[in-house]
């Protein structure tokens, strides 16, 4: 994480701050700059300029009831650690002019903590818990730009982009889910421009670090809770078994080798766990016992590829047919061309998208379709269960190719797939 400071040790704070004033007015009034803003500071400047900003009129913020704040503070992980957060920041708070914040993904502050008098400043700037403190609402900023460039920045004075934040520096950093990688948030200190210290940069990180370390620690913690208060649904039972939490991660595998996570289960849903064949889960305390359920019985679902693809079948709970999204609907059709053999990642981005840029956004999308289906998606290749019959009901045009929802909504890499085919 380190390289991203702003300010070399050493430098005149006051000097530097007018050079950067010099610099912003230039860039701003489309004349050539004394000194080229560093690359981060000229992509961002370049992002705010394209979208029609101005400088010099700071944007409503606009903040979070604290209804909607509490859920969002509940809904987030950072809940864990932000008190061992504050307690890298708050012991020399008030002497180094500094605050500690925690934003969420979408760039909304949850907590603030710190100085009195810095946080008195911070809430004539709207620099709030419930603020939004993204480059779309508030122009360049620490948060912000850390969120855009999926990086750690620093921005002193007159490198953010209001003129009303340039007596500020700001340090922030993304915070990692570090089971999945997935953003949870940013990690941000922030004082007056000219109390900024070359240690600021290592004390965030050092919090970052301990942050996602004490993530990790609570998650093996809620593992070995489930353990100990499932062990009376686990003893006598022979077999093979999974303990998993409510998220999917295993706490405890019996006869089998599986991977650290499966599937979300669903009473209502069959799962198929590679290693256990068709599986069914019981509800336990803080989590789920999937099971093999024993049975050679095959999974039939059918999509009916109207305008609006609907999937029926596959052990569902009630006797209707559920409403697929479009992603949804397209990613069944790929796989379901693929079969047996699947596809990748990497290709399943290039059928939907047309690259292989939108990894994270494919994954989410299967993730979101087992829950939905249970988990008959299979990964590494992506496939459809052995188990599994799926049926193309082409609504009325004779083939899948043809149907409404092929026609009129799915990506070129279903018709690709399809066309030509019998279905």
């Amino acid at each position: 994480m380190g390289g991203f400071s702003a300010v070399q040790p050493g430098t005149d704070l006051p000097r530097y701050a007018h050079r950067l004033a010099r610099v912003h007015d230039a860039v701003l009034s489309g004349a050539a700059p004394s000194d080229a803003p560093r690359a981060v500071v000229a992509r961002s400047w370049s992002r705010m300029l394209e979208a029609g900003r101005t400088a010099d009129s700071a944007a409503h913020r606009l903040l979070a009831d604290p209804s909607e704040l509490e859920r969002r503070r509940g809904a987030s992980a950072l809940r864990y650690v932000i008190g061992e957060l504050r307690q890298v920041i708050e012991a020399i708070a008030d002497a180094s002019h500094m605050l500690l914040v925690v934003a969420d993904a979408d760039g909304v502050i949850l907590w603030r903590s710190g100085s009195a008098t810095v946080r008195r400043h911070a809430d004539r700037l709207g620099f709030a818990e419930g603020a939004e403190w993204t480059e779309q609402r508030v122009g360049t900023n620490a948060i912000g730009t850390a969120l855009t460039e999926a990086a750690p920045v620093q921005l002193f004075s007159a490198e953010h982009f209001e003129q009303s934040q340039h007596p500020w520096y700001c340090t922030a950093s993304p915070i990692h889910d570090p089971r999945t990688g997935r953003l949870l948030g940013v990690v941000d200190v922030s004082g007056p421009a000219m109390t900024l210290h070359p240690t600021v940069v290592a004390l965030v990180e050092t919090a970052v670090r301990m942050a996602e370390s004490q993530l990790w620690r609570h998650h093996e913690q809620r593992l070995e809770q489930l353990r100990s208060s499932a062990a009376a649904a686990l003893a006598g039972r022979s077999g093979p078994a999974l303990l998993v939490d409510t998220e999917g991660w295993v706490a405890q595998s019996d006869g089998v080798v599986i991977g650290g996570r499966v599937p979300v289960p669903h009473p209502d849903k069959p799962m198929q766990v590679p290693g256990m064949g068709m599986c069914g889960a019981e509800q336990v305390a803080g989590g789920w016992l999937i099971r093999p359920t024993g049975s050679s019985a095959r999974i039939a679902l059918t999509v009916t590829l109207t305008a609006e693809p609907t999937v029926s079948g596959g052990g569902r709970a009630d006797a209707g047919a559920a409403v697929l999204t479009a992603r949804h609907a397209e990613i069944l059709l790929l796989l379901y061309a693929r079969r047996p053999d699947g596809m990748g990642a990497a290709q399943l981005s290039r059928d939907l998208f047309g690259d292989a840029e939108h990894l994270v956004t494919v994954r989410a999308e299967v993730s979101r379709l087992r829950r939905v289906l249970g988990g008959i998606v299979l990964s590494r290749p992506y496939r459809l269960a052995d188990s599994v019959e799926l049926t193309l009901d082409p609504a009325g045009a004779g083939r899948a190719a043809d149907s409404p929802f092929v026609q009129r909504v799915a990506c070129p890499g279903v018709r690709g797939a399809l066309a030509g085919s019998r279905y």
